[in-house]
């Protein structure tokens, strides 16, 4: 049985589709059935084997027609048109929301709205306005700032696309014990990703320093060197190396080799 990696809609969320005996290639957009209903997708991988079905693999219903590409295109410019609409109804209504992306089902029976707020919102009104200039099903989906900055994309302090945007499927937990033990600079600016939190790859580069980190002396701690007893002033986890302070202005630097 033959699968392919498949971008659903716009975002970066990917999922694996059968495609049966569909010819397809990367770039490919394809019509797909999802949790939503009939929606679609973009090919973004070649034809791999699976071997043996995981799980439920859906499959892809066709190759999207010239008139599916044009639907896809005419909802695109109907979101920003509901999204204009929607944020003014936001305002008319007064609420502490704030409206961040819209898009179409692809049959144009939905309309989801994402935003984001401090807390709960009572947006009874403002689904009945809605659906009345729609006529379509008005779905409110309160997202967090991690959310917003993976929907609006953008490039992190490495120079990097954002991995939220690029990559990442899942926020894993990210703490401000990771940013020490990595040895990073405890300033909020230094360590915080465009969404205002403690940036994502704390948390996924966090086991491989503490793999590198393990037996190595702490900074503070005392120990023996071959040039004398001293005081360690820095660790560099990544080159498993130390500086020590031996006294007298006089500063050592030892490697630590991986055990076999």
């Amino acid at each position: 049985m033959e699968i392919v990696q498949i971008s659903l809609r716009d975002s970066n969320d990917t999922a694996w589709y059968k495609i049966n005996d569909l010819k397809t290639k990367v770039g490919d957009y394809v019509v797909i059935e999802s949790e939503r209903g009939m929606d679609y997708g973009r090919i973004n991988s070649e034809p791999v084997q699976q071997e043996k079905e995981a799980g439920e693999t859906k499959s892809v219903i066709r190759l999207a027609t010239n008139d599916d590409l044009k639907q896809i295109d005419d909802n695109r410019k109907k979101a920003k048109e509901a999204f204009s609409t929607c944020c003014e109804k936001i305002e008319a209504h007064k609420l502490d929301m704030k409206l961040v992306g819209c898009e179409y089902s692809f049959d144009r029976s939905k309309v989801l709205f994402y935003f984001t707020a401090d807390g709960r919102i009572d947006f009874r009104n403002l689904v009945k306005d809605l659906a009345r200039i729609f006529r379509a099903r008005i779905e409110m989906r309160q997202i967090g700032v991690r959310d917003e900055a993976k929907m609006f994309g953008g490039f992190g302090p490495c120079g990097r696309e954002l991995c939220c945007s690029r990559f990442l499927k899942d926020f894993e937990p990210v703490t401000i014990k990771m940013a020490k033990e990595q040895n990073l600079p405890l300033n909020p600016p230094k360590i915080s990703g465009l969404c205002g939190r403690l940036m994502c790859c704390l948390s996924y580069e966090h086991e491989c320093y503490k793999q590198l980190g393990r037996e190595l002396p702490r900074e503070g701690e005392r120990i023996d060197t071959p040039q004398g007893k001293g005081r360690v002033v820095n660790v560099n986890v990544l080159r498993r190396a130390v500086l020590v302070d031996i006294g007298e202005g006089h500063q050592v630097e030892i490697i630590y080799k991986p055990k076999e």
